[in-house]
């Protein structure tokens, strides 16, 4: 005789407003420092290399640590881990609001990297053991994914306006109040809940999940720029040695660090693999279209982050509207159309030129958060509606490694293609202009470096400086766009055929626990 589930109290629905807090400063302080890379610039003097470990070594840290942590807040108390995730978090903070050299700012982001890891498996693990109810859920989860979102698509709004308003200290020092809201608030609303069944930690497997993450990821950061092949390869073939090794450990476990054998189900396997793709393309949008708001159009943080606003209301509306479909719709189909909607927004850049008026860059963003959120959504609901309570925590791990990866990759691809085509076209027709070599590097390298150099020069030179960075900023992005939507309508593809039978009435932990038995 199957027995109804436990209902959630209105406790539980205000301990998840609590929940989603840490959530979404973990998801702004991904993108926070987009706007500020201009007055960061100004106050520290970081080189370019410097200025892209700014902002990936936060994403990096979180992806590398998020499956170890996720162990630890299964064994010792998600509700703990969150607390304690909250103090690193806090600390990190304030390092760096008081950096006064480009790797002290770094190692602070580093930090926050690991507060962050700390803390974000414990709040979808504590929503999956806090809800039991499969409908109450899935709203919960569309609560989560839409904060998620949101987080994505609001740091440069948020860092814009703090940015502008005030410095870029006070993009780290807006963090220090929530977490003291959290401090105070968790310990009453949320309740404690670990994994009975785990009495150690594989401290081998830790290892090896960290060297894997960082070394994929790394190396894919490196092979993108274009730069350091030698070096990136070397990262990628430790890496994926590294995550083989782990793999093959878990396998062997009577507890692992990571059960994956959940892969083994075809839609648990789709639905984590359409998360990663479809944060890959809402940051690989951001990043690219963020530049050219303040590079070409010529913005400041503030303004620009207005024309943010589209794309932060689609980001939240898109989880409840997923949530609403799927009670007539399919989630395979759902999340399909969502990601072709994201598709067209990509393909908007075509119409880029480097007049164009920023609502193309509004609308193009808003259909890209639009149709990424609703895949967030329904993977997430679907990932973590695939496991039993006591497995939320690696489920939770997997989701979230997932969505830090497509942060990472997102920022490394796209953001990679975006430069190196750049790159190309401006190397290929600089040279017409009379300029030195040191600076015609410069200015081939970056569209902020051309600025810079068209400053140096004269009136005349500056300007042909500007109008060659201008137009092949402009085509670059238009390519990065283009490459954005070949992914998404195969991660569509990949949705429509993986997801097919993930019913939002099935009780998928149910089903995944026979398939994962064998």
């Amino acid at each position: 005789m199957n027995v109804a589930p436990p209902s959630a109290t209105a406790r539980s629905w205000i301990g998840l407003a609590v929940l989603v807090l840490p959530l979404l400063l973990i998801t702004i302080d991904g993108t926070v420092l987009i706007l500020g890379l201009p007055a960061i610039s100004a106050d520290l003097s970081p080189t370019g290399i410097e200025q892209l470990w700014m902002i990936d070594i936060y994403s990096l840290v979180l992806a590398g640590l998020l499956v170890a942590m996720s162990t630890v807040g299964d064994r010792f108390g998600r509700r703990r881990n969150l607390l304690i995730g909250s103090v690193v978090f806090t600390i990190a903070s304030v390092v760096g609001a008081l950096a006064t050299t480009p790797w002290m700012l770094i190692g602070a982001r580093a930090l926050l990297g690991i507060g962050g890891a700390i803390m974000m498996p414990s709040t979808l693990s504590l929503v999956r053991n806090m809800f039991l109810d499969r409908q109450q859920r899935r709203y919960a989860m569309a609560v989560w994914a839409a904060m998620a979102s949101v987080g994505a698509a609001v740091g440069p709004l948020a860092g814009g306006w703090v940015i502008e308003t005030f410095s870029w200290q006070a993009a780290f020092l807006m963090n220090i109040p929530v977490m003291v809201v959290l401090l105070v608030l968790g310990p009453l609303l949320l309740p404690e809940s670990r994994n009975p069944s785990l009495h150690s930690i594989d401290v081998i497997s830790v290892v090896l999940s960290l060297v894997g993450m960082v070394g994929v990821v790394y190396a894919i950061k490196t092979l993108t720029g274009g730069k350091d092949t030698a070096l990136g390869m070397s990262a990628l073939v430790v890496g994926v040695i590294a995550v083989i090794a782990f793999v093959r450990r878990q396998l062997t476990l009577p507890t692992p660090l990571l059960e994956v054998r959940l892969f083994r189900v075809r839609y648990f396997r789709g639905a984590v693999i359409g998360d990663l793709l479809s944060i890959l393309a809402m940051v690989g949008a951001l990043v690219a279209l963020v530049q050219y708001l303040q590079l070409v159009l010529g913005l400041n943080p503030l303004e620009a982050s207005v024309w943010l606003i589209p794309q932060a209301v689609c980001a939240a509306a898109a989880a409840f509207a997923a949530a609403m479909l799927v009670k007539r719709f399919l989630p395979a189909y759902v999340v399909a159309v969502g990601l072709l909607i994201a598709a067209i927004g990509f393909a908007l850049t075509v119409f880029l030129s480097p007049s164009s008026s920023p609502a193309l860059i509004a609308t193009s963003l808003a259909l890209v958060a639009l149709g990424a959120g609703v895949g967030l959504a329904l993977s997430n609901d679907i990932i973590m509606s695939s496991v039993q309570p006591e497995r939320a925590g690696q489920a939770a791990a997997t989701s979230e490694t997932a969505y830090e990866l497509g942060t990472t990759l997102g920022t490394a691809v796209l953001g990679g293609v975006l430069v190196a085509w750049y790159t190309r076209v401006v190397s290929s027709e600089i040279d017409a202009i009379d300029l030195p070599g040191p600076l015609r590097e410069r200015a081939s390298s970056t569209m902020a470096e051309a600025q810079v150099v068209a400053t140096e020069v004269d009136s005349g030179t500056g300007a042909s400086v500007l109008e060659i960075a201008e137009a092949a900023f402009t085509e670059a992005i238009t390519v990065a766009g283009l490459a954005g939507a070949v992914i998404m309508v195969l991660t569509a593809l990949w949705a429509s055929f993986t997801l097919r039978g993930a019913a939002a009435h099935k009780d998928l932990a149910a089903e995944h626990e026979l398939e994962v038995a064998h």
